[in-house]
C-alpha cells in the first residue's frame, strides 16, 4: 500500500503545527519553505485538514494555522483518512459507507479468495495508525539525530 503525497506533506505540516509550543499561528508558506513544499498543494491539503477538524486558521497580518486540538489527541488515523479517504490496499477494495469493505471481484454474490489476507492487511494498517498520535511524531521529530 502506497499513500500519496498528500499523506506525507499533510503529515510533515502537521509536525510542524505540533512543534509549535506558543501556540501561535503559523503562516503556511513558513512551512512550505522549511519544509520545502509546493505552497499551491500545502493550501489545498490544508483546506482537508481544516475540513477534517485537525487545524484552525486565523486571519490577519499574525494570522495562520494551528492544530485544533491537543496534539496527543490527533492520531494519524483521523489525518490520513482526512487525506487520503479511506484505506485499501487493493485497488479492488470497495467502501460501502457503513464500515464494510466489498471486493469488486466478487461476482454474483461469490467471495474474493484474498479478501481475508487484504482485510487483514488493512486492519492491521489502520491500527497502527490509531495507536500513533501526532504527539509522538512530534517528540520524535524533536530527538537529535545519530551519527554512526
Amino acid at each position: 500500500m502506497i499513500f500519496t503525497t498528500k499523506a506525507e506533506y499533510g503529515v510533515r505540516l502537521l509536525i510542524q503545527l505540533g512543534r509549535q509550543e506558543s501556540g501561535q499561528p503559523v503562516s503556511l508558506k513558513a512551512i512550505a519553505e522549511v519544509e520545502n513544499l509546493p505552497l499551491a498543494y500545502c493550501e489545498r491539503i490544508v483546506a482537508l485538514l481544516k475540513k477534517a477538524e485537525l487545524v484552525a486558521a486565523t486571519r490577519g497580518a499574525h494570522g495562520g494555522y494551528v492544530l485544533a486540538r491537543p496534539a496527543a489527541e490527533i492520531t494519524m488515523d483521523q489525518a490520513v483518512l482526512a487525506l487520503e479517504g479511506a484505506i485499501a490496499p487493493m485497488d479492488c477494495f470497495l467502501d460501502d459507507h457503513d464500515g464494510h469493505v466489498l471486493c469488486s471481484h466478487g461476482f454474483d454474490g461469490g467471495a474474493c479468495a484474498t479478501k481475508l489476507l487484504w482485510t487483514r492487511v488493512q486492519m492491521g494498517v489502520i491500527a497502527s495508525l490509531q495507536r500513533t498520535t501526532l504527539a509522538e511524531l512530534v517528540e520524535f521529530d524533536a530527538r537529535p539525530a545519530v551519527t554512526v
